[in-house]
C-alpha cells in the first residue's frame, strides 16, 4: 500500500502542471498578439487603398443571385497578399447579386462590398485565394479598383454554380467593354 501511495504523489505534481500550463497560456497570448499587430501593420501598409465604391440606391434587375461565403481579396495575380483595407480582409457569408451595373456582395455584419460593371475585368474557377485553399473550387473575380487590380474570393453553398457565375461575369465584361468602346467611337 506504501508503495501505491508514493505512484500517487508522483502523478499530481500540481505546481509543475499549473507551472507549464500558465507558460502555455502565455505563448499562446504572445502568439495571438503577434498576428494582431501583423494584420494592423498589414492595414497601415494599405491604407492609401482608396475608399470602396459606393452602394447604389438601385444596382438594377439581378441577372445571378446567390449565397455563400466571402473568403477575402488579394492583389492580383498574388493570392497571398491578403488586402484588409476597408473590411476586404475579413472572411464572413455574402449574399451575391450579379445585375448590369455591377456585382453587389451583402456581407451580413460587415462592410458590404460594390463592384461596378465598368471595374470587373475577369472572372475565373481557382482553388485558393488569401491563403486558404478549398479543393472544391472558389469562384474568383478580378476587378480594378483606381489602378489596383484585386482578387476578390467566394464560394457558393452549391459549388456547381461557379461555371455559370464565371460565365455570367465575362459577358458583362465583354458588354461593358463593348459598351464603352462604342461610346468612345465618333
Amino acid at each position: 500500500m506504501g508503495l501505491l501511495a508514493q505512484e500517487q504523489a508522483k502523478v499530481t505534481d500540481w505546481p509543475g502542471y499549473l507551472g507549464w500550463t500558465i507558460g502555455l497560456v502565455i505563448v499562446i497570448a504572445l502568439v495571438y498578439w503577434l498576428m494582431r499587430q501583423g494584420w494592423n501593420w498589414r492595414r497601415t501598409l494599405q491604407s492609401d487603398l482608396p475608399l470602396l465604391p459606393a452602394l447604389p440606391d438601385d444596382p438594377g434587375t439581378p441577372l445571378l443571385e446567390t449565397a455563400g461565403r466571402y473568403h477575402g481579396t488579394t492583389t492580383a495575380g498574388n493570392w497571398l497578399d491578403r488586402v484588409v483595407a476597408h473590411g476586404l480582409g475579413t472572411r464572413s457569408l455574402a449574399d451575391l447579386t450579379l445585375t448590369e451595373a455591377g456585382l453587389l456582395v451583402r456581407r451580413p455584419g460587415d462592410v458590404d462590398l460594390w463592384i461596378p460593371a465598368e471595374s470587373l475585368t475577369a472572372a475565373r474557377l481557382d482553388s485558393g485565394i488569401a491563403g486558404k485553399v478549398v479543393p472544391s473550387g472558389l469562384l474568383v473575380v478580378t476587378w480594378d479598383h483606381q489602378g489596383t487590380a484585386l482578387d476578390s474570393g467566394f464560394r457558393a453553398d452549391h459549388a456547381a454554380e461557379h461555371a455559370a457565375w464565371v460565365a455570367a461575369l465575362e459577358a458583362l465584361v465583354t458588354r461593358t467593354k463593348t459598351k464603352k468602346t462604342e461610346e468612345a467611337a465618333p
